[in-house]
């Protein structure tokens, strides 16, 4: 068995190339009437490697080409627990842990209604996401409640991070004229090592 790969209850946990991100496959029990399946339950998570206490849920729409982010809580970071109900988003989490080995580097994952995958992403990262789909529903779990005051954020399309965003439904290649920014998102600086 891989060692990066831990399974307890409906859960599967992959360990990715950044310590503490963590992408979580889940188990979904369907047939000609639809399907059912748990989003998460705390034994399980704790076993693969999730031990936080979740103290928010937050929900957003967006279509496609928005991107969000690169976001992250300067004095309160959050650890993240996210998903998509419906669409298609890649999600990204950059390692802002100084002195962490992996420090400036980058962890995406495609996270849609159709694999139903999650993604851990631990406190110390900025994080994004931009929409594949004609739009997307997106829920995530905090474990920290939102300081409005606290924000902090990172250019989506920095090269020193170097983010190799996907392209979206319907095109060939990255479309970096098609993404859509809100007004803050747009001034976030540059990240410097």
């Amino acid at each position: 068995m891989d060692e990066g790969v831990i399974t307890s209850g409906n859960f599967t946990f992959t360990k990715t190339s950044i310590d503490g991100v963590i992408i979580v496959d889940v188990k979904a029990y369907g047939d000609s009437r639809g399907y059912f399946m748990e989003t998460y339950k705390r034994p399980d998570f704790v076993a693969g490697g999730i031990d936080v206490d979740f103290v928010q849920d937050n929900q957003s729409s967006s279509t496609k080409g928005v991107l969000r982010g690169l976001h992250f809580q300067i004095e309160h970071p959050q650890s993240k627990l996210v998903r998509v109900v419906s669409g298609k988003v890649f999600d990204v989490a950059v390692d802002l842990r100084e002195g962490s080995p992996t420090y400036g580097k980058w962890e995406g994952v495609v996270l849609s209604a159709e694999n139903k995958r999650q993604f851990f992403i631990p406190r110390g990262f900025a994080h994004g996401f931009l929409v594949l789909s004609d739009t997307a529903e997106f829920c995530y779990k905090c474990d920290d409640v939102y300081h409005p005051n606290d924000e902090g954020g990172l250019m989506w399309n920095d090269p020193a991070i170097g983010i190799e965003w996907p392209a979206m439904e319907g095109d060939e290649a990255f479309d970096a004229s098609k993404i859509v920014l809100s007004d803050k998102d747009k001034v976030h600086p540059a990240f410097s090592k």
